[in-house]
């Protein structure tokens, strides 16, 4: 015989996402996982650039100039971004998968380490860039 529980009703429901406060370990989480997914989609551009690049001295001066523009430099900028987030993050990771700072307060503390890192390391390359 089978019992059927039923659901307590009178439980509260929150769909709205804006009034959740997240912690900051499941906000690194949600980064590194959009970084790869934003790494995934800008890797056919990184590979046609290293195509141009690489298939004469005349289509590489046109991606000189073409990278010059300060869209373009944006851009790329947002995608050397995310790589360093991405990379930053998944340090993070190869360290818990040690048990380093898998506990609560080492696990907030390696997630604002981790945003630290590629917040500093985004600003040097946009310096780079610029």
């Amino acid at each position: 015989m089978v019992v059927l529980r039923t659901v307590n009703k009178k439980r509260p429901v929150n769909l709205d996402l804006t009034s959740i406060r997240f912690p900051v370990p499941a906000v690194a989480s949600i980064l590194h996982r959009v970084s790869g997914m934003a790494l995934f989609v800008a890797t056919p551009l990184l590979l046609w650039m290293l195509e141009r690049s690489l298939d004469s001295a005349e289509a590489f001066d046109a991606l000189k100039a073409t990278l010059d523009g300060f869209i373009v430099k944006l851009v790329l900028l947002a995608v050397l971004a995310g790589l360093l987030y991405h990379l930053a993050a998944g340090i993070r990771h190869l360290f818990m998968d040690m048990h380093i700072g898998d506990t609560l307060e080492g696990g907030r503390r390696g997630a604002w380490s981790a945003i630290a890192v590629a917040a500093v390391a985004t600003l040097l390359m946009g310096v780079w860039l610029w």
